[in-house]
């Protein structure tokens, strides 16, 4: 059971050019050794990773594109199986691939950007009413409070105090750009995500959708 994130740069053609380094960052950064992506037809790309870790890793993505004065991403989370492997993740296939190309291709006639679709339709209910509330904060990060959600995501383990040393911001400063940025409250759903879908592996993972 794995997750498939397809996802694509808002308006890449009017920002800074250097948000092809940045996607490229965020995809390797948080889980590089345990991950496969492919950036293709110059702003899409596609990412391989475990179910659990897929919101966090959807978040982190969106909080460094939103580091760039108005950049934002697409992306659509599938869960399932993966039938057929390739050293190229866009040549491998499975029930995973296709749920996640079919909630990227939903985005745009449902007006949100982040989407999760699996063999579980009440979870998927219940999980992308939650994430478009949570995006109504998330949509609106300012390149502050996104490089400050960036920085907490990559330091979990340490305080404030020490991400303020960082980034080179007070512990004052950091604390409120996180505040704006709601992100106690979204980290709260990435883990109320992560306990229900390894709820859902271990007791439905392995039955045929």
């Amino acid at each position: 059971m794995i997750a498939v994130i397809t996802g694509d740069v808002i308006n890449s053609r009017n920002i800074t050019a250097d948000w092809i380094d940045t996607l490229k960052s965020a995809l390797s950064t948080l889980f590089g050794e345990k991950t496969k992506w492919e950036i293709f037809r110059g702003d899409s790309f596609q990412l391989e990773i475990s179910a659990p870790e897929a919101l966090l890793q959807a978040i982190y993505i969106k909080a460094c594109l939103k580091t760039i004065k108005k950049a934002d991403v697409r992306m659509g989370i599938g869960i399932g199986e993966k039938n057929i492997d390739s050293e190229k993740i866009t040549e491998a296939n499975g029930e995973a691939f296709i749920l996640s190309g079919a909630a990227f291709d939903a985005l745009k006639a449902t007006k949100t950007n982040l989407a999760i679709q699996s063999r579980w339709d009440g979870f998927d209910e219940d999980f992308n009413l939650s994430i478009r509330l949570a995006l109504i904060a998330m949509d609106s990060w300012g390149q502050i409070s996104a490089e400050m959600v960036k920085y907490a995501i990559e330091n979990q383990d340490i305080k404030q105090d020490k991400i303020a040393k960082i980034t080179g911001r007070s512990q004052s400063s950091v604390s409120e750009a996180l505040k704006r940025a709601h992100f106690n409250e979204i980290m709260d759903l990435e883990h109320k995500y992560r306990t229900q879908i390894n709820k859902l592996i271990r007791q439905h993972g392995n039955r045929t959708a």
